[in-house]
């Protein structure tokens, strides 16, 4: 994650994330499931600027780009963000208060997060908000903690937090925050698009039924190291994209539109509503983002993962 500081500010660009692989493993007595999942960072980015201040308080304010200075976007295409937390449940302003707890600073900090990335998406948006709050922070305020004792906290804020932490490409298991990174992971061109309709995800893992056999990751980390397109394209997988199809018709349609656009090497990410397609190239991706959007999805763009 790129963090920098403009004047007395500390800005990060936040990433989004891609599942190249989201197997379902067991059922957890706390209520989550256990999972192995394959996570690359992609280069679509929130910005999170944050300033000090002296009395204690967390101020927020939020932005989102109109469609014609956006990229990907549609005329239209605000109702991505229409439900986007804009007070102290959002999980950036979350992550400072858990920050300021733990660290018992006096400080406060006032919060401009600039939305890029869609809502209710599977590419982890408010998750890499609160891991660059996280980061942001703990230079805005000197605290020198290092990420391993940011960890626990990310854990807390929510499953995908503690991958953003440390990006790249991993591997991440237990609920996703037990994180390995994957090293010397190549560039990977993509086609990302995003129905307009997003999903609940606890919905999604409620309409899914835990595999008798569980496939394993072990192919997919290994097309990934290798950087084979085709052996990408054959291990990736995602147990939570049939549920998610039979709950939305609009996730159906856009599935069909990418089977119909790539053949293959295209996927739901996540819990959904976003899906991903795996290019020869950025000139190809490009072209698919400009067919999907022709075909009236409000979000379509071209993109590249980042190690």
């Amino acid at each position: 994650m790129r963090i920098w500081r403009v004047g007395k500010a500390v800005v990060a660009a936040a990433p989004a994330k891609i599942n190249l692989f989201l197997e379902i493993l067991a059922r957890r007595d706390d209520g989550f499931h256990e999972l192995e999942t394959v996570m690359v960072a992609v280069n679509l980015y929130d910005t999170i600027e944050l300033t000090a201040t002296d009395d204690g308080e967390l101020h927020l304010e939020c932005r989102v780009p109109p469609a014609r200075q956006a990229r990907g976007l549609q005329d239209g295409s605000s109702r991505l963000w229409a439900d986007l937390p804009s007070g102290g449940e959002n999980l950036a302003v979350r992550a400072l208060r858990l920050l300021q707890q733990a660290s018992s600073t006096r400080q406060g900090a006032s919060l401009r997060l600039t939305k890029r990335i869609p809502l209710q998406a599977g590419l982890g948006g408010g998750s890499s908000d609160a891991a660059a709050a996280l980061l942001a922070a703990n230079q805005l305020w000197n605290l020198h903690w290092t990420r391993e004792r940011l960890l626990p906290l990310a854990a807390e804020l929510g499953s995908d937090v503690p991958f953003f932490l440390t990006g790249g490409a991993a591997v991440c298991r237990g609920r996703g925050e037990r994180v390995e990174p994957i090293a010397g992971v190549a560039s990977m061109p993509l086609v990302i698009a995003h129905p307009g309709t997003g999903l609940s995800t606890a919905r999604v893992y409620a309409a899914c039924h835990v595999p008798s056999r569980p496939l394993s990751a072990r192919d997919a980390i290994a097309a990934v190291r290798r950087g084979d397109r085709c052996a990408r394209a054959r291990a990736m997988a995602n147990r939570l994209s049939e549920p998610a199809r039979r709950i939305s018709e609009e996730i159906a349609a856009l599935g069909a539109d990418f089977r119909r656009l790539l053949g293959q090497g295209y996927q739901m990410t996540g819990s959904g509503a976003a899906y991903f397609g795996v290019c020869r190239s950025l000139r190809q991706a490009r072209r698919a983002a400009r067919w999907l959007r022709g075909r009236g999805w409000p979000f379509a763009v071209a993109a590249t993962t980042v190690a």
